[in-house]
């Protein structure tokens, strides 16, 4: 197969610099930045929230080639911030959003000291413990799933 090996998609080599910023010279305000070792994913995310800011009029990435873990962002900006600077605080920000979604992602899915039958280490259950998934508690052997939702409200 000619794919390259998975860990060169992530692993930095020796001396390779995640980011590189080129200025513009023929566009005002504007810069090209090559982001190593990152894919869609990144490129996506970082381009809808510079997208968001009001000082940004344009950005815009490309991956040139799905064999090389590389992407450019072109970000154009009003002249009040560099584009350097609206990407490093689009990084702060999306930095910040992952991290309330970790915690909320983590809140939601954490596993309850509850005990559903008899086992080791376990404890009793009662009406107040049990949960059903929108934090509605539920007596035990009923389901909320009665009340008119269905699988698609999970």
């Amino acid at each position: 197969m000619n794919a390259p090996p998975r860990y060169e998609l992530f692993v930095l080599e020796d001396g390779e610099r995640p980011v590189d910023i080129t200025e513009d010279t023929k566009i005002p305000n504007a810069a090209t930045i090559k982001v190593v070792k990152q894919d869609h994913t990144l490129a996506n995310m970082l381009r809808a929230q510079l997208l968001s800011m009001p000082n940004v009029l344009f950005a815009g990435y490309k991956v040139p080639h799905p064999l090389q873990p590389y992407f450019l962002i072109k970000v154009q900006t009003d002249g009040k911030i560099t584009p350097q600077a609206a990407v490093e605080q689009s990084c702060t920000k999306l930095i910040g959003l992952m991290s309330q979604l970790e915690t909320k992602f983590k809140r939601e899915f954490s596993f309850k000291d509850v005990e559903v039958g008899t086992g080791v280490g376990t404890t009793g259950v009662t009406a107040s413990t049990l949960e059903d998934p929108y934090g509605v508690g539920t007596a035990p052997g009923t389901s909320g799933w009665n009340t008119g939702r269905d699988y698609l409200d999970f």
